[in-house]
């Protein structure tokens, strides 16, 4: 069951990407819910640091995987990340920007907002 889309400032949910389409549920949106285990949640501009360590450590977003749909990330695309993922990159040093609009509020659950607010375009 999907949690109602509101973001992190507040109000409505926005799109984060169609271009490669992005989400949990492949909507476009950061929305989460029970299902949602990895809470995939921040809207994320990647940068090919971000793009590096997350294949570092052992999740490749940069590698096409056709038989998946997935063309692969590179740096510019936006991407629902895992609110935890998030957390650790800025402890790395190694953050994407964010965009709060689209960033859903349930990430507040792991990633205080002071932080949120850092990485904001």
């Amino acid at each position: 069951m999907m949690e109602p889309s509101e973001n992190v400032l507040g109000g409505k949910l926005e799109s984060c990407s169609v271009d490669p389409l992005t989400g949990f549920y492949r909507n476009g949106c950061c929305d989460t819910g029970t299902t949602d285990l990895g809470r995939h949640t921040v809207c994320a501009v990647m940068t090919a640091e971000f793009l590096a360590m997350s294949k570092y450590l052992g999740n490749d977003l940069s590698t096409p995987r056709p038989e998946y749909g997935f063309k692969g990330l590179a740096p510019g695309d936006r991407w629902c990340l895992c609110a935890a993922r998030f957390l650790q990159a800025h402890e790395e040093g190694a953050a994407p920007q964010v965009r709060l609009e689209a960033t859903h509020r349930r990430t507040l659950d792991v990633v205080p907002m002071e932080i949120l607010q850092i990485y904001a375009l």
